[in-house]
C-alpha cells in the first residue's frame, strides 16, 4: 500500500486467464444485470485482510439483499486491473492510489472508472513496536536510523539493518528511500501480510527489535502499540519519479474501481458498490474477527451486517 500498492506486472494476457481459473465466465449483465436476481458480480480479492473484510460485507449484501451471485477472484493488484480489460473483473473494492494504473485503464483504455471513496483513510509507512522508543531514543526519526542500523541486523540483511517487507506484489518505494536517504539498510521480503504480523507479534513478546513496512487501517494496531518512523514529509509530487523518492507516503482516501461495463450495466449491484462507505474502525472489526476470532469472511461480514442495519440500509438502492 502506498501511493500505490503493487509492484511490477505479475502477469498479462493468457496468464491472467490462468490466475482467474478460466476466462469467459458470466458477467453481471448476463441475466438482466441482476435487477431480478440471478446476475453475477466478479470481485477481485487482493492479498490483505482489510481488503477481504470490505469485499466480504459487500458480497454478503449483494447476495442476501439483492440476489446476486458473487464470484471472488484472488488476484494481485495489477492483475486485477488487467481483469477490467478482459471482462473478468467487475470490482476492486479497495484501491490504494495507483495513478499509473488509473492512467492506463481509466484515462487511456477507458475500461475502468472510479466508483467513489470507501470511507477508509489509508496510510503506509515504516513502523517499530512502541517499546523501542524508550530503549532506543530517537528511533522514530529517520535521521537516527543509521545510528541504530546494527540493532536491526539479521542473517538475511548481512551487515546492514533489516527493513522487513511483505508481499512482493505490493508497490514499494523502500529501495529508493534507502538509497536516496543514504540509509545503511536492506529490504528483506517476508513474502506476505501474515509474515509482517507474526514478526510484529514476536517482537512484542520477545522484545526483539523490528523495523517493518506496514499500513493503517489494520486490526494489529488494536493489539500492539506501533510507532511510525518519521520520514521526510510528503509533498505533492515528491514521489513522481520512483527512482528519486525521498519522502514519506501520503495519507490516501481509498477508493473503489469498477469496470465501465459494470458501471453501465450493473444496475443495483453497481449502485450498492458505489454507495458502500465505512470507517477504518468498521473494517478493522471485521478483519479482526476473520483473523483472530475463528470466523470465516462470511461469518464476520454477517456479524457486522446484523449489528449495523441502519448503516448498510442506506447503501441499498431503492
Amino acid at each position: 500500500m502506498k501511493l500505490t500498492r503493487v509492484g511490477p506486472v505479475i502477469a498479462a494476457g493468457a496468464a491472467l486467464c490462468l490466475a482467474l481459473a478460466g476466462c469467459g465466465g458470466a458477467t453481471v449483465d448476463d441475466e438482466g444485470g441482476g435487477e431480478k436476481g440471478g446476475g453475477f458480480v466478479n470481485i477481485a480479492i487482493n492479498p490483505w485482510v482489510g481488503y477481504e473484510a470490505s469485499a466480504a460485507v459487500v458480497a454478503h449484501l449483494l447476495d442476501k439483499e439483492l440476489g446476486y451471485k458473487v464470484q471472488k477472484k484472488t488476484l494481485k493488484e495489477e492483475v486485477a486491473w488487467q481483469g477490467f480489460e478482459s471482462g473478468e473483473v467487475d470490482v476492486i473494492i479497495e484501491n490504494w492510489g495507483h495513478p499509473d494504473l488509473k492512467k492506463k485503464y481509466i484515462d487511456e483504455k477507458k475500461v475502468a472508472t472510479v466508483a467513489g471513496s470507501t470511507g477508509n483513510k489509508g496510510v503506509i509507512g515504516w513502523y517499530v513496536p512502541s517499546w523501542m522508543e524508550t530503549r532506543y531514543p530517537g528511533i522514530t526519526d529517520w535521521k537516527n536510523l543509521n545510528k541504530y542500523a546494527g540493532v536491526f541486523r539479521t542473517s538475511e540483511s548481512g551487515d546492514k539493518g533489516q527493513l522487513l517487507f511483505g508481499d512482493p506484489s505490493y508497490v514499494s518505494n523502500e529501495k529508493a528511500l534507502i538509497t536516496n536517504l543514504k540509509l545503511d539498510y536492506k529490504v528483506v521480503v517476508g513474502g506476505s501480510e501474515a509474515t509482517l504480523i507474526k514478526s510484529a507479534q514476536q517482537s512484542e513478546a520477545q522484545q526483539k527489535p523490528l523495523l517493518f513496512y506496514f499500513w493503517d487501517p489494520h486490526w494489529l494496531f488494536s493489539k500492539i502499540k506501533l510507532s511510525r518512523v518519521k520520514l521526510p514529509p510528503y509533498k505533492e509530487g515528491c514521489d513522481a519519479d520512483p527512482k528519486k523518492v525521498a519522502c514519506d507516503y501520503p495519507e490516501m482516501d481509498l477508493d473503489k474501481i469498477v469496470s465501465t461495463k459494470f458501471r453501465d450495466s450493473g444496475g443495483k449491484a453497481y449502485q450498492l458498490v458505489k454507495n458502500f462507505s465505512w470507517t477504518n474502525e468498521d473494517q478493522n472489526g471485521v478483519a479482526n474477527d476473520m483473523t483472530n476470532n475463528s470466523m470465516t469472511a462470511e461469518q464476520a461480514a454477517e456479524k457486522w451486517v446484523n449489528a449495523n442495519k441502519a448503516r448498510w440500509q442506506a447503501w441499498i438502492p431503492k
